[in-house]
């Protein structure tokens, strides 16, 4: 059993109850793939794409398992068509996703790094008054929240906001012929919401999902989220949008190419109005611990001949 990218799971992780020896690696280059699977039976990987040009060298690997919920690093066509078993881990994250979501959107909207930055740069210690009252906060209270992607991590967003006593407005799929009962055309959520998140996975109806003119359509107001992936933003337009002031801030957890060594135009835009953290939102401790031990029970169920978190 060979863990291909151990430094993503940074928690205590027990060791599978079989009699397979264990390997982890930090992380594993392209160019060492085959030399670390060389003997593995069972391969699990995080992010570490295995594709059929490397898995039809690996004639004894019978299972991958997925550190993650996302199998596309995964030929799960190859791995149908040879025996090669995939399952992944689902809904182990909600929780973190949804209070990231809100981490953000509270922060953007008592404009929290301005007045930090405000702090550091002495600005309050000069102040004649008790309060620096210098960038205009607004509550969540009474304002609309847009959801697009309406899974476990849609839901427990929904229901947040509802406690904080905003309204939610869930958005059917972009150009549907039909509306789900109690959705909302995609086109009439961007332009109602004062708040548009995203919890969709990258798929190609949802590349570039946000873009010019659906930047446009929203408020000047308004504050787009993404927790999502990065590339159902087009983060050129969203950087422009910001630039002109079209909309009012962005909250991104996610860019296309992760981690951005060549750079991306949201970088060039971090700031008050454009918060960006790592792809963090899934990652509270207690997510880890959780994703560490289903890993090991789907592993497990395997070779007790259970279907368990089967995708493949």
């Amino acid at each position: 059993m060979v863990f291909l990218d151990r430094g993503t799971l940074p928690v205590a992780m027990r060791t599978p109850a079989l009699p397979l020896q264990w390997r982890e690696h930090e992380s594993t280059p392209p160019e060492r793939l085959l030399e670390c699977l060389e003997d593995a039976e069972v391969a699990i990987t995080n992010k570490v794409p295995l594709r059929a040009v490397s898995l039809a060298h690996l004639p004894k690997l019978k299972l991958i398992a997925v550190a993650a919920t996302g199998t596309n690093n995964v030929d799960l066509d190859y791995c149908r068509a040879h025996g090669i078993a995939v399952c992944n881990v689902s809904g182990y994250s909600t929780h973190s996703v949804a209070e990231h979501t809100f981490a953000l959107l509270l922060a953007l909207r008592r404009q929290i790094p301005g007045y930090h930055a405000d702090i550091l740069a002495g600005a309050w210690q000069r102040s004649e008054h008790f309060a620096l009252l210098n960038h205009p906060m607004n509550d969540l209270h009474g304002g609309i929240l847009g959801i697009f992607g309406f899974g476990d991590i849609g839901k427990a967003v929904a229901r947040i906001a509802e406690a904080f006593g905003m309204k939610v407005l869930v958005a059917e799929r972009k150009n549907a012929p039909t509306i789900r009962a109690g959705r909302v055309p995609f086109e009439q959520m961007l332009a109602e919401a004062d708040v548009v998140t995203l919890h969709c996975p990258l798929t190609p109806e949802t590349t570039s999902l946000i873009a010019e003119p659906e930047l446009r359509i929203m408020k000047s107001s308004a504050i787009l989220l993404n927790v999502a992936r990065g590339g159902v933003v087009d983060e050129a337009a969203l950087a422009q949008a910001l630039r002109e002031g079209c909309i009012a801030a962005a909250g991104v957890d996610v860019l296309t190419n992760e981690p951005p060594r060549s750079g991306n135009p949201l970088l060039e835009m971090a700031g008050p109005n454009c918060i960006i953290t790592p792809h963090v939102a899934w990652a509270s401790q207690q997510s880890l611990v959780r994703l560490a031990e289903e890993v090991v029970c789907n592993i497990e169920a395997f070779y007790a001949g259970k279907s368990r978190n089967r995708i493949v």
